[in-house]
């Protein structure tokens, strides 16, 4: 079974804008012997997606299984709540598809991880985070799939007036990912921040898409990417914030740093902006290099090796996203980590 053979599926091409620089051949094309709906450890709902959705990506979990779960927290939860998405057979696609609902003045955190002890399995990943007025969410994904694993991962979110949406997503793997966040932003006073860290080592291929549309008064979107790159792996990172003639007094701002650890790694950074009125706050940017070479030398004037100088450099990097976490026990959770205790 191959998903470049399915019927009717429009599938992303590399020579399309939002998908330059990312090649899904070895993907699609891919012989796989089975497809799965990967489960999940809870008892859900099920209800039909019925979504309109604007990246094609979304289109493939769904062109396998249309129904999405339901996850709906009615009340404040004291300690995050923690989905592991486990691939464990060879040679299958699987697809998955939640909704998570905050209601109105909850307050909430989750975190989901994705991990795998497979060879040349896919997970096609869809998720839908809506909040309702004042309600407030804190999601962390951490991605640690196989090198021959793909995971692509859509998330789409609708926020209702005064609502709180913070990810912070952790890309820690060899695998081939795609992350596609989008977000068009119909509510007053609502607050979005997508924090990301591309932590990739050998030939690691992870590409991130984000669009954000500021389509009424006094929003904020801010997207904060860091990739610490070594070995042959590849990052594209594509961010896109609009803010439409209804966007008055917004705030769209977007930042993406990179550190290239070897002379085979590769960066692929566009931030962008679309901007239609005067009445707002934007800006955006991006650096791409090594460590600081000044202060690799200033710490072992001080005593400390150059291994362990270029250690505390190159935490002090990526833990710069992990600190924007605001719950104390998310951070926890990413700092003490093990890949082994999930699979």
């Amino acid at each position: 079974m191959q998903i470049a053979n399915i019927k009717d599926l429009n599938l992303p091409s590399k020579k399309e804008e939002e998908f330059l620089k990312i090649d899904f051949a070895s993907l699609f094309d891919f012989d796989f012997k089975a497809h799965k709906v990967l489960s999940f450890d809870l008892d859900l709902n099920s209800v039909n997606d019925t979504e309109d959705y604007e990246s094609k990506l979304f289109s493939i979990a769904n062109s396998f299984d249309n129904n999405k779960k339901v996850l709906t927290i009615k009340e404040n939860l004291q300690e995050p709540l923690v989905i592991v998405n486990n691939l464990k057979v060879d040679s299958t696609v699987f697809t998955n598809n939640l909704l998570i609902e905050i209601k109105s003045g909850i307050k909430a955190s989750i975190i989901e991880v994705f991990v795998s002890n497979s060879k040349d399995a896919s997970l096609f990943a869809n998720r839908t985070i809506k909040l309702e007025k004042d309600a407030s969410l804190e999601y962390a994904k951490i991605q640690d799939i196989n090198l021959s694993n793909s995971l692509v991962f859509c998330c789409k979110s609708v926020q209702d007036d005064k609502s709180n949406l913070e990810i912070s997503n952790f890309e820690l793997a060899d695998g081939f990912v795609v992350n596609s966040f989008e977000n068009k932003i119909n509510s007053v006073e609502v607050n979005y921040e997508l924090n990301g860290l591309n932590k990739l080592r050998n030939s690691a291929n992870c590409s991130t898409l984000v669009k954000t549309t500021h389509n009424n008064q006094s929003s904020r979107s801010n997207i904060n990417y860091k990739n610490s790159l070594l070995d042959s792996s590849r990052a594209v990172v594509k961010i896109k914030s609009i803010v439409t003639q209804k966007g008055l007094y917004s705030k769209a701002f977007q930042n993406c740093n990179s550190i290239l650890l070897s002379d085979d790694a590769v960066i692929f950074a566009q931030p962008f902006l679309e901007i239609f009125i005067d009445e707002l706050e934007a800006s955006h940017g991006t650096t791409t290099g090594t460590l600081n070479k000044d202060q690799l030398l200033y710490l072992q004037s001080r005593g400390i090796s150059k291994e362990q100088s270029y250690e505390i450099l190159l935490e002090a990097f990526e833990n710069s996203i992990k600190d924007n976490i605001k719950d104390e026990k998310i951070k926890q959770f990413i700092e003490e980590y093990k890949k082994e205790n999930y699979v």
